[in-house]
């Protein structure tokens, strides 16, 4: 299904993922790792999932209005045909690709390509989401940033679902979502059930 690896030539590769509640500054870092690449005059490629549609159909826009273009893709392995000369492939919300995500990072990096990975470590639920386990056990460096939790101002690690949905996929802003630590969520969840 996947391409073999490039070794005539080889550059080094690896993966990095940054993690993290809602709210927590992912796609920030993402893009602030992105740009930076750009200044150094890399050729990178930006993707995210055509499902996200929430701030705009062609772009990975932050909470503070951060932004660059991306390519919408519905399955992981349209990431392999990137262009010969890419060296950073750049990845958001990738909790909502298939379960085919780590395969593909893994190719991109045996082709020495730096893959930059961000998306949601847990669900609403508190369990781990999608694809992402198995990025952060192949990923070279992993980085998790933490938002602030809402209620008692500690570091949140957790997105507690305010609405009713049951949905696992529930795409939503502050309206949906707050950012809780694990005590004030373990709460939240008490508190539902009365």
């Amino acid at each position: 299904m996947f391409l073999e690896p490039h070794f005539k030539g080889q550059r080094s590769g690896w993966i990095e993922v940054v993690c993290g509640c809602m709210f927590s500054g992912k796609t920030e870092e993402l893009i602030r790792r992105i740009k930076r690449a750009k200044i150094a005059e890399l050729k990178v490629e930006i993707f995210k999932p055509k499902i996200d549609t929430r701030y705009d159909e062609t772009a990975i826009i932050s909470h503070d209005a951060a932004s660059v273009l991306a390519q919408p893709v519905d399955h992981s392995s349209k990431l392999l045909r990137i262009s010969d000369d890419t060296t950073v492939v750049g990845i958001d919300e990738a909790q909502f690709f298939d379960a085919d995500l780590p395969e593909v990072c893994q190719e991109l990096a045996l082709r020495g390509v730096r893959v930059i990975v961000a998306g949601l470590d847990m669900d609403y639920r508190g369990v781990p989401f999608g694809p992402m386990p198995n990025l952060l056990a192949i990923a070279e460096y992993v980085t998790k940033v933490h938002a602030i939790c809402v209620h008692c101002g500690n570091l949140a690690t957790h997105s507690f679902r305010l609405a009713e949905e049951e949905d696992l996929v529930l795409l939503g802003e502050k309206a949906h979502y707050e950012p809780r630590c694990r005590s004030c969520y373990h709460m939240g969840n008490i508190m539902r059930l009365k």
